[in-house]
């Protein structure tokens, strides 16, 4: 008997790390052609399509078959398990997620992780740790709703395109962005998309995200971080950390990054990086 950690899709994870963690699919549409988010398209495809496409993606909540038909072996087996799910003011997947668990009364146990992508990934790998350590299902899931407020999930974006293109924002304000080479830096807060500044250049903007973190209170080291991008290319995720250089020298021996997922991706486009940690 053992407690296992349950994620959605948008839950971003550092590299070779997947393996760990249980994953419930969200449902992606370019147009008329549907695919399985991490099963049936990579991260790569996906932004490789998202470059090329005319279209912008949309995305569809994990159903609550989607989470028993992961859920019912482990009670089979006798299992407990966490599940962690993207912001419900984002999704209606925490949602189905406790309508599945419904039918496990006191087995499983639902964390509105308040946040998505790399802020949802180190809420389940702190889980992860807990479950290591021998705690219990439902002390767990305690802590991480305490654990969740201290959460920070911080990312500069390359354009204002995918913005434009998803109605978030006006065409005028993207158009005007893009000639002035505006990169904004966002935050989720409260379980809801934020503007926090704009800057102009990627140097700018890699020094305001780096104030963005240091006004959140800084990086807590002792628990989980991790560092990612959108799209195909890590160079600019490499070059904020260069930039970033002070932040995390004599911190830590290695910096955990991976490639942000389909959901957000849609939205803030390639050429994103974002930083999620946990503040003092």
């Amino acid at each position: 008997m053992s407690v296992r950690i349950v994620i959605d899709s948008t839950a971003d994870l550092p590299f070779g790390q997947e393996a760990q963690f249980d994953i419930v699919p969200l449902t992606i549409h370019f147009g008329e052609q549907e695919y399985i988010d991490g099963v049936t398209i990579t991260h790569r495809e996906f932004y490789e399509k998202l470059i090329e496409s005319d279209v912008l993606p949309t995305t569809s909540q994990a159903t609550p078959a989607a989470f028993d038909w992961v859920l019912r072996p482990m009670m089979e087996a006798g299992d407990t398990a966490v599940v962690i799910t993207v912001s419900s003011k984002l999704s209606g997947t925490c949602q189905s997620a406790c309508i599945a668990a419904a039918e496990y009364p006191g087995k499983v146990f639902v964390v509105d992780s308040n946040s998505v992508a790399l802020g949802a990934g180190i809420l389940a790998q702190l889980g992860l740790r807990l479950a290591q350590q021998g705690m219990s299902a439902a002390d767990i899931a305690l802590r991480l709703m305490e654990e969740r407020e201290n959460v920070r999930l911080i990312a500069l974006l390359d354009t204002l395109e995918y913005l434009k293109r998803g109605g978030r924002i006006s065409k005028t304000v993207a158009f005007a962005g893009g000639l002035l080479n505006i990169k904004p830096v966002i935050c989720i807060r409260e379980g809801a998309i934020e503007v926090l500044g704009k800057a102009r250049g990627s140097k700018q903007g890699n020094n305001l995200l780096v104030k963005e973190i240091e006004q959140a209170g800084g990086v807590n080291f002792a628990k989980p971080l991790m560092l990612g991008y959108t799209g195909i290319s890590d160079a600019l995720l490499r070059k904020y950390i260069q930039d970033s250089a002070e932040l995390w020298e004599g911190n830590v021996d290695h910096l955990p990054r991976t490639v942000i997922g389909s959901v957000v991706g849609t939205h803030a486009g390639p050429g994103a990086v974002a930083v999620a940690f946990f503040a003092r």
